[in-house]
C-alpha cells in the first residue's frame, strides 16, 4: 500500500519535524536538486546499535575508500532509543547532518513523508531493482517515489536451551501457541527462580509481545477513510494483549519496566529458557569475549508456532538506508549506498545472521538450523501499520509504555483503550 498523504493531512508531531528540517514538499529532494557534490568529501554514515557486524563496517570503509582516494568514511553508531528525535534533530543542515543513515523499516515512513531523504528512484536499477524485498522498498517510498531503500531484514525466532528442555521432559519444540506456552510455563516452574525466564519477555517488548496480538486476530491500527483508526480495544486485540499479559507473569522473570536490548547478559548467566531473537543473537552469544560459547551450544531454534500450528505473525524487523536530503555529497552518498546493496556487503550481514536486501541473496543465510528457522518465521511475518506518521507513535513510546503497564497487572481494557487514543492522535 502506497502512502499518499500530504502535509495538510499529517499530525501535528509530523509537522512540527517537516518545520525543523525547513522543507515545503511531501517527498524528498529530487537528485538533480540536491546536486552531486565534490569528488572528494568526509562522508558519515549513521547505523544502528550493534546489528550490523564490525567485519561489515570494515569492509564499507575500506572498500569506499579504496574506490575513492582522497575520500574518507566515518561510521558513527546510534542507539535505536530515541533515534527518531535525534534525526530530527540531525537532518536540518548540511553543517551538521549525517550523509547516510540507517532507520527502522517501522520509522522510514514518517521521514520519506517530510523530505527528510533524497530521491532515489532513477537508481533502483542499479541497486537491484525488483530483486529488491519489496516491503522494504514500499516502507520508503511515497507518492510514486523511493526515498528509502532496504538495508536488512530480520524476524524474530526462538532461541531456547536443549538441555533444560530435556529436564523438563519437553520431547518436542512446540508445535502450536498453546503448546509453546505451557512449555514457558513449566520451564519457568522447574526453575524455582523468581528471575529465570521460561520465555524472556521484558515488560517493554512490544515488538515481541505483537506476535500475541496478531496470533490472536487483532491490530495496532487500521485504515479509516483517508486517515487511521487504532484497534487495540477490539475483542482480538484484548485477546491477544491478555496472552501476553498471562505469560509474562507466568513465564518471565525479565523486569517488566526493561525493553529487549539486552539479551545475552540473562542468557549467559543461566536465566532464560526460550527467548525470541533474530538470528544474528547467535554471533553474539557464541562470542569467546561478550558470550557465552559453551552454554551457547546447547541451544536449538524453532519458528514461534501460532495457534494454528503455522509459523506465528511476528515482526518483520529490518532497517532501510537512506541519503539526507541536506548532504552535500550526494553522488559520493550513493556510491556508499551502492556498497552497501552489494553482494560482497550483503553477504556479509547474511553470514551474520540478518536476511539481505535483495530476494536472491536469501541462500546466503546459509541451510542450518539457523537459516531454516529465519525463513520460517519470514514466512508470516508482519510490518506496524503503513502510516505517514508511525514514527511518532514509537518515538513517543506508546507501545513500550502499554506493554510495560500490562505486565505490572495493569486492567488490560482499560489501558488499551487509552492506548488508542495516544495512537489516534498521532496517526491523524
Amino acid at each position: 500500500m502506497r502512502l499518499n498523504k500530504t502535509l495538510a493531512t499529517k499530525s501535528v508531531a509530523v509537522a512540527a519535524i517537516t518545520a525543523l528540517l525547513g522543507v515545503t514538499s511531501a517527498c524528498g529532494s529530487d537528485k538533480e536538486d540536491a546536486g552531486g557534490g565534490p569528488d572528494k568529501a568526509e562522508i558519515t554514515v549513521w547505523l544502528n546499535g550493534a546489528d550490523t557486524p564490525d567485519s561489515a563496517r570494515t569492509w564499507l570503509k575500506e572498500t569506499f575508500e579504496k574506490e575513492h582516494p582522497g575520500s574518507t568514511l566515518t561510521i558513527e553508531q546510534q542507539e535505536w532509543e530515541g533515534l527518531v528525535e535525534r534525526l530530527t534533530t540531525a537532518l536540518t543542515s548540511a553543517d551538521q547532518t549525517p550523509d547516510v543513515v540507517e532507520v527502522g523499516n517501522t520509522q522510514a515512513a514518517t521521514f520519506t513523508t517530510v523530505g527528510a531523504f533524497s530521491d532515489l528512484s532513477g537508481d533502483l536499477p542499479d541497486l537491484g531493482g525488483d530483486d529488491l524485498l519489496p516491503g522494504f522498498v514500499e516502507a520508503g517510498s511515497v507518492d510514486g517515489k523511493t526515498y528509502a531503500v532496504p538495508y536488512y531484514a530480520g524476524s524474530t525466532y526462538v532461541f531456547y536451551r536443549k538441555d533444560l528442555f530435556e529436564k523438563a521432559g519437553i520431547t518436542e519444540v512446540p508445535a502450536t501457541m498453546a503448546d509453546f506456552i505451557a512449555a514457558a510455563k513449566k520451564l519457568k516452574q522447574d526453575s524455582g527462580q523468581a528471575d529465570f525466564s521460561g520465555y524472556w519477555l521484558p515488560g517493554k517488548d512490544w515488538r515481541d509481545g505483537a506476535a500475541f496480538l496478531w496470533d490472536a486476530g487483532g491490530d495496532f491500527a487500521e485504515p479509516d477513510g483517508d486517515g487511521w483508526k487504532a484497534t487495540l480495544s477490539t475483542p482480538d486485540s484484548i485477546k491477544g494483549l491478555e496472552t501476553f499479559q498471562d505469560l509474562y507473569a507466568s513465564a518471565s522473570g525479565a523486569p517488566a519496566d526493561a525493553n529487549e536490548s539486552d539479551p545475552v547478559t540473562p542468557f549467559c548467566a543461566g536465566k532464560i529458557g526460550m527467548m525470541s531473537r533474530p538470528g544474528w543473537v547467535e554471533g553474539m552469544l557464541t562470542d569467546p569475549e561478550s558470550g557465552c560459547p559453551d552454554l551457547a551450544e546447547q541451544v536449538g531454534v524453532f519458528a514461534l508456532p501460532g495457534s494454528d500450528g503455522e509459523p506465528a505473525p511476528v515482526l518483520l524487523g529490518g532497517s532501510n538506508i537512506a541519503i539526507s536530503a541536506k548532504s552535500p555529497n550526494q553522488d559520493l552518498s550513493r556510491d556508499v549506498v551502492s556498497l552497501m546493496l552489494s553482494e560482497d556487503y550483503q553477504t556479509i550481514l547474511a553470514e551474520a545472521g540478518l536476511t539481505p536486501a535483495r530476494e536472491s541473496y536469501a541462500a546466503k543465510l546459509g541451510d542450518d538450523e539457523f537459516a531454516q528457522a529465519t525463513i520460517a518465521a519470514a514466512s508470516n511475518a508482519k510490518l506496524t501499520p503503513p502510516a505517514a506518521n508511525w514514527a511518532t507513535v514509537e518515538g513517543k513510546f506508546v507501545l513500550e509504555d502499554l506493554y510495560s503497564k500490562i505486565a505490572q497487572g495493569g486492567d488490560v481494557k482499560k489501558l488499551a483503550a487509552a492506548a488508542d487514543e495516544q495512537i489516534d492522535a498521532e496517526l491523524n
